[in-house]
């Protein structure tokens, strides 16, 4: 009798700890994997970096996190109910990401540009008006202390615009491009993923808003998708074609990584961290090195070369500092 419990008790046993352990590998929380969050504009090319640094590193596992999760870390750099190794950042929320994890690789720049819906109301309402950064103020802004030579402009008052509000969103980073805080958008917020914001001008006849290159171009056509509409922007007459609905995005990424005009928010993104090991260290180190090389195809800007190398040079001094804790 006491052989039979000794068996089931051993049976259950064997059985939890199995259950356990694909309960660990669902959640993140085995130590062959490694867990990325990263908003939409991003995924497409961090996803492109999981799948090509497993052909050099097999035996460890990247994955992205999805959803929005919840924004409450403890001190450790973890969500709860997810476990977060790498956080894509922008750096216009450097101090919130430094204080919730710690360190920041940059790897590459995001731009944003002001989108409408194609054929809409507030497209025939912004047809050839080429606006400047003090009238990009104007049409997105409550402000009532604009410059006296800045003439208000009648049809901005029946334009609505759509902003995000996600502690992920691009909207701090073209506020403050124009001096104003994220809370000073007029019109409405939208929750989630910036990619909703496409969502919310395409529903309204009137909305205007702001979103990333990779969110606003077909990635694989390299053209601004088909229902969408670049605000006219006044720019330099060699720059006008590049930035209208004709242009292209690598047009665009060319001359933004040669000049940034006033009127184009532009911000660098990096991988936020609180404690690195070994494997994430090595990873870190590849897409700095090896990563880069798709951010355009992704969307994205590459940092210049001499910034590029003071992240290098971080990411191997963490390294070497990692291996030396080991005795390695």
């Amino acid at each position: 009798m006491k052989r039979i419990a000794f068996t089931i008790a051993l049976v259950l046993s064997l059985g939890l700890g199995s259950a356990s352990a694909e309960e660990n590998s669902v959640n993140g929380t085995n130590s062959s994997v490694r867990t990325i969050k990263s908003p939409r504009f991003a995924r497409p090319l961090v996803e492109k970096w999981i799948e090509e640094y497993a052909k050099t590193e097999p035996g460890v596992e990247f994955q992205i996190v999805k959803g929005s999760g919840n924004q409450d870390r403890s001190t450790s750099g973890r969500s709860q109910g997810e476990n977060i190794d790498l956080n894509v950042t922008i750096s216009d929320n450097q101090d919130n990401n430094e204080k919730l994890f710690g360190h920041i690789i940059y790897f590459g720049e995001t731009a944003v540009l002001p989108v409408t819906a194609r054929s809409s109301e507030a497209a025939r309402l912004l047809e050839g008006k080429h606006l400047n950064a003090r009238k990009l103020k104007q049409l997105f802004f409550l402000n009532d202390d604009f410059d006296e030579d800045v003439k208000k402009i009648k049809a901005f008052e029946n334009i609505i615009i759509y902003s995000g509000s996600n502690a992920s969103s691009v909207a701090s980073s073209f506020a403050h491009n124009f001096g104003e805080e994220s809370s000073s958008f007029r019109g409405k917020r939208i929750s989630g993923d910036d990619l909703f914001l496409n969502t919310a001008i395409a529903k309204d006849p009137l909305g205007v808003t702001f979103n990333a290159l990779s969110n606003i171009f077909d990635l694989k056509s390299r053209h601004l998708k088909s229902d969408l509409s670049l605000v006219g922007l006044d720019l330099k007459k060699d720059l006008e074609k590049s930035f209208s609905d004709n242009g292209t995005l690598d047009e665009i990424l060319l001359l933004l990584e040669n000049g940034k005009p006033a009127e184009v928010a532009v911000e660098k993104v990096g991988l936020s961290f609180n404690n690195a090991d070994d494997a994430v260290n090595r990873f870190l180190q590849w897409i700095l090195e090896n990563g880069t090389k798709y951010n355009h195809e992704y969307g994205l800007l590459n940092l210049d070369r001499k910034e590029t190398n003071v992240q290098i040079h971080h990411v191997q001094s963490r390294l070497t500092a990692h291996l030396e804790s080991l005795g390695k």
